[in-house]
């Protein structure tokens, strides 16, 4: 007997991700997110956003720019989702810096995870178990961004193969990366500035997102106002952010 009726489980959004040439947004909403990152933690009523085949965010309130980024919206009420690769070590705490966390849902690392029904994932190695013996069960599996299972079938033409830990506000007075970053449409204005916060405007809706930032070389972590994570990219005189190439203005 299965817990829910999975025939029916966001079939319109299936089709729409299926039909996506990799240009839209998916983002999966409302769920319970393992991220199994030791820094973002377990999240309820949280959002993971991938563009491609990467995660580019995870937390609360990313669903609010869902219209804007013209996204693929999967409601994933009910819910668990959790790494379709689990990184042992990862989960025993044995990595020594974050970009080290493989197979864990953190921005930046490839969109491998696991939808399963709460009632059958109190922990990761349980919902992973799902996959093996009650496949039935499954609501998603997606590898690289795409869904390999959805609602307990195989995909048509699916491919075969918390604060504690935060670090400091950094003080990046004379830094060339601080400035206001604006994107090819002039849609995005992402302001970066010496106080380690970054204040978005959006087609022209002032303070749309606002947050935390810290750059380790050429990668930028977001930690949002709302509570979720997002990265991006510099490359050379660009900033590549959740599907956004933006300069300095």
């Amino acid at each position: 007997m299965t817990i829910t009726d999975t025939v029916s489980w966001n079939r319109t959004a299936l089709d729409e991700i299926v039909a996506n040439d990799g240009g839209r947004p998916v983002l999966f909403t409302n769920a319970r997110i393992v991220t199994a990152d030791p820094l973002i933690g377990t999240m309820t009523g949280a959002d993971i956003l991938i563009v491609g085949d990467l995660i580019v965010g995870v937390g609360p309130g990313i669903v609010t720019a869902a219209e804007d980024d013209g996204a693929v919206v999967v409601d994933c009420t009910g819910t668990t989702v959790v790494p379709a690769v689990v990184d042992t070590v990862a989960l025993a705490g044995g990595r020594g810096h974050r970009s080290e966390y493989v197979a864990t849902l953190t921005p930046g690392n490839t969109a491998d995870f696991l939808v399963v029904p709460d009632a059958l994932a109190a922990d990761v190695p349980g919902a992973v178990a799902v996959l093996l013996s009650r496949r039935e069960e499954v609501r998603a599996l997606v590898a690289a961004g795409r869904p390999v299972l959805w609602a307990g079938v195989d995909v048509p033409g699916r491919a075969t193969a918390p604060e504690t830990g935060v670090p400091a506000t950094p003080d990046l007075t004379g830094s060339p990366r601080v400035g206001v970053w604006i994107d090819v449409e002039d849609f995005l204005h992402q302001e970066l500035g010496a106080d380690g916060r970054y204040d978005e405007t959006r087609g022209g809706r002032p303070h749309a997102y606002q947050g935390r930032f810290w750059i380790d070389g050429d990668r930028i972590d977001y930690l949002d106002d709302l509570g979720f994570w997002a990265y991006g990219e510099f490359k050379g005189d660009e900033l590549h952010h959740a599907g956004y190439v933006m300069k300095l203005g």
